[in-house]
């Protein structure tokens, strides 16, 4: 009986423990005391599409502006480019700015909405295509910072326009355009355009398809290096180097952080340091994740965005710095909403990795 008694005990003992353990792995670094806002776009009676996608960001003279891919479903011919513009404190109600529809009426899906603002005009590059790999760009343009637009640029071809994540100006004028294809595998290229979509030039491809990466994300350097990051089949988020504004590159190498074949978006700030937004995991996309990096090669965690059941998604964020210092991300919530969130970098208490997993509290 006594035997009983502690063999019931030392159970109860153990079972408590691995809950304890359990709870503990749970209880991950959140870093939210940085978060000063978390909202989304809109809401589903706002819009007349149930799927979204592939957001981007910018900001304008007039505040900032979104836009995203929404239709039935990604891929299908009903799926258009819808723009949401924030003033007087609230988004304005969803309108569509671009769609697939050709001159024999025939529609094609569109994807990957990217926004750039440059002096004097907004311009939105995306995609046009039955799949990936069969897609084209195109760009409209804003001279009223989103109210109203060009008719459709099509881009030449083999140029494919900033294919998820925003271009960067740089010293020498030219706005260098992170970009990749997928008609032949994963390869990424950078294109350069010096009049904001006129004329265009571009690299040879920086990675042969069995180092599959697509998506570059771009950081600067005070001394004019550059660096990309790239979403890859590799389980780890790919890291390439110039020296010569982005002409020439260094072959991918893996960096330190994980990659579940998800879209990932990166950007300097004013303070030197270096966010990038995407999901820390090997598998899956029911995790999204800032980190910080002085030097693009190791990196903190910063702040945990989402976590949730594994049949979750939040994923293809897109971030900007604003005029105030601020740090404007927004990403796919479900497949279902935009969410918008907004971090303070002076506020981010950074907590390093520890054997690469995410660091609990």
């Amino acid at each position: 009986m006594i035997y009983n008694i502690k063999m019931k005990k030392i159970i109860t003992f153990v079972v408590l423990l691995l809950i304890s353990n359990y709870l503990i792995a749970q209880n991950l670094f959140k870093g939210d005391k940085c978060i000063i806002k978390t909202e989304f776009i809109y809401q589903p009676d706002d819009v007349k599409f149930p799927s979204c996608h592939a957001s981007t960001i910018a900001e304008t003279d007039k505040g900032l502006i979104a836009a995203w891919f929404g239709g039935t479903a990604e891929r299908n011919p009903d799926v258009g480019i819808w723009i949401s513009r924030f003033t007087e404190g609230k988004w304005s109600k969803p309108e569509e700015a671009a769609n697939g529809i050709r001159e024999n009426n025939k529609r094609y899906p569109c994807w990957n909405p990217v926004l750039y603002y440059a002096p004097d005009e907004l311009l939105l590059f995306y995609k046009v295509g039955p799949s990936p790999s069969e897609w084209w760009g195109e760009f409209i343009v804003s001279d009223d910072n989103g109210i109203s637009w060009s008719a459709s640029h099509k881009l030449p071809d083999g140029i494919a326009g900033p294919v998820k994540n925003k271009p960067v100006l740089l010293r020498n004028g030219v706005l260098l355009c992170p970009s990749s294809s997928e008609n032949d595998g994963w390869r990424v290229h950078m294109e350069m355009t010096p009049d904001n979509g006129i004329t265009w030039t571009r690299t040879s491809d920086l990675n042969d398809k069995n180092i599959a990466a697509i998506q570059p994300s771009v950081l600067l350097y005070p001394s004019g290096k550059l660096q990309i990051l790239c979403r890859s089949k590799q389980s780890k988020i790919l890291a390439l180097w110039s020296d010569d504004n982005g002409v020439s590159w260094t072959k991918p190498e893996p960096s330190s952080l994980p990659n579940p074949n998800s879209g990932i978006d990166a950007v300097s700030m004013k303070n030197g340091k270096h966010l990038l937004v995407y999901n820390h995991l090997a598998a899956g996309r029911n995790m999204l994740n800032v980190s910080i990096s002085d030097d693009g090669v190791t990196w903190k965690a910063a702040v945990l965005l989402e976590n949730d059941a594994k049949d979750t998604e939040y994923s293809y964020p897109a971030v900007i710095q604003s005029k105030d210092n601020m740090i404007h991300i927004t990403y796919t919530w479900n497949r279902k909403l935009i969410k918008h969130v907004v971090i303070d970098p002076a506020l981010i208490e950074a907590k390093s990795f520890t054997g690469g997993a995410w660091p609990s509290e």
